[in-house]
């Protein structure tokens, strides 16, 4: 079965506030009408970010057959889950799931503690035949002894209520290879981003290979300060192994959505959006 393709929607963040409607109607002609949310305003909004209202959401859904696959939501608290799964519910949406998480070096007892609030927001979502799911970065793939925090995660969270949506790219800037996640983990991953990695980036693709030092404590600015526009290209332009990531997931037995997602663009965002759709439909087995 083909791999279906769609798109985080804070590849166009910017585009979408200014021009909600034209940004939205752009993505429908490139043929990007399975779209995932990013709404990182949780304890004030119930949607799927950007400012987009429930009114003009259920319109253009209607007029450009666009569905909305995904939902991130931050932060996750447990008094506004109910308005912020039932808005979901409201508009065919059956997933949520965390954007970016941040753990203390070497606090194990942490990880366990984020693992617990996981499996309760899983829980309140199975209550509603709903999907939570784990996005990460690439500070997952930090060692606390002799695993990596991404494998802490996998043990310590229930299978049955916590599923995960692999970010190929940071999985590869912390040092993974997502292909062996995939077979390591195959029942877990229902989701993927992909984006791509500039072959002349002056740093190397492992942060924790110079970039930044394995035991270092990372948090947010930290990560603000890491993270660097020029690093990212057009999905399909740059130098990682798309078409294998697409035969892996392919393989397993609970994936739904590979989603193309660019943190930055060297241009207009919708240019860059253009550049990626088209690169990507030289890649097999993919449906639009």
């Amino acid at each position: 079965m083909a791999i279906q393709i769609g798109i985080q929607l804070y590849s166009v963040r910017n585009s979408l506030a200014a021009d909600p409607e034209g940004t939205l109607n752009a993505l429908a002609d490139l043929g990007l009408t399975r779209l995932e949310g990013a709404n990182h305003r949780a304890l004030t909004e119930d949607g799927i970010g950007f400012g987009i209202s429930a009114e003009f959401l259920a319109e253009i859904m209607k007029d450009r057959g666009i569905t909305i696959i995904g939902c991130q939501i931050n932060p996750l608290d447990f008094d506004r889950l109910p308005a912020i799964l039932e808005f979901q519910e409201k508009i065919g949406n059956r997933r949520i799931g965390c954007d970016i998480e941040f753990y203390p070096y070497g606090d194990l007892e942490y990880v366990k503690r984020r693992a617990e609030v996981f499996n309760t927001v899983g829980r309140i979502a199975a209550e509603r035949d709903m999907e939570f799911f784990y996005h990460n970065h690439f500070q997952e793939f930090q060692r606390f002894g002799d695993k990596t925090v991404y494998e802490l995660l996998m043990e310590y969270t229930d299978p049955d209520l916590v599923k995960f949506e692999l970010d190929t790219y940071w999985a590869y800037r912390g040092g993974a290879d997502p292909i062996e996640l995939f077979r390591s983990y195959p029942e877990r991953f229902v989701l993927s981003h992909q984006k791509d990695f500039p072959a002349d980036a002056a740093r190397p693709l492992n942060m924790f290979d110079g970039t930044v030092a394995p035991d270092a404590t990372l948090t947010m600015p930290i990560f603000a300060e890491l993270e660097v526009p020029s690093e990212f290209a057009e999905v399909g332009t740059g130098i990682l192994p798309i078409q294998e990531i697409i035969d892996a997931v392919d393989q397993l037995p609970n994936f739904q959505y590979m989603l193309l997602e660019q943190d930055y663009a060297p241009g207009a965002e919708l240019d860059s959006v253009r550049t990626s759709v088209e690169s990507f439909k030289r890649y097999e087995n993919v449906e639009w």
